[in-house]
């Protein structure tokens, strides 16, 4: 079965992008310059900030279906990103890092979730679509919680 990785859309932040750092402020938002590398990953290209890039830290809803589930979180984006969108591959952003997945069926309802190591994320991805209610997964950074990706059945 294949699946398909995708970051979020870049158009939906240019706004942020224009603010000065009071605008971003009342936006619950801050710009940072990343001091190390890997540690400040971009969730549109999925790729992770070299040190002295601008990055933007935000609060994100991630999980907008009126659910028990609905959810946000704090997560980075770089102005000029293009959208990460693969089939069947892994972004190295993703294999670096340890992982926890949810999955969820099309009213947003949490089905299954677990941990997982970034270099087994495909037999996790696979573990959690063979629940026939899951429609789509979502995936975390599992120590800090955040919203890294979502992946759905391709």
């Amino acid at each position: 079965m294949g699946f398909r990785i995708t970051g979020l859309a870049e158009g939906q932040f240019a706004s942020l992008f224009q603010m000065t750092d009071d605008e971003l402020a009342r936006h619950g938002a801050v710009r940072r310059v990343a001091d190390r590398s890997p540690g400040f990953p971009c969730r549109i290209s999925l790729t992770d900030a070299a040190i002295g890039d601008d990055v933007w830290l935000i609060n994100f809803e991630h999980l907008p279906e009126a659910s028990p589930y609905r959810s946000r979180h704090a997560i980075y984006v770089r102005r000029g990103e293009t959208r990460c969108d693969v089939i069947d591959d892994v972004p190295s952003m993703l294999r670096s890092r340890l992982l926890s997945i949810r999955a969820f069926d099309e009213k947003g309802m949490m089905v299954a979730a677990d941990v997982v190591d970034g270099r087994e994320l495909e037999r996790c991805i696979e573990t959690m679509f063979e629940h026939a209610d899951a429609r789509y997964l979502h995936v975390h950074f599992a120590k800090p919680g955040c919203y890294a990706a979502r992946v759905d059945r391709h």
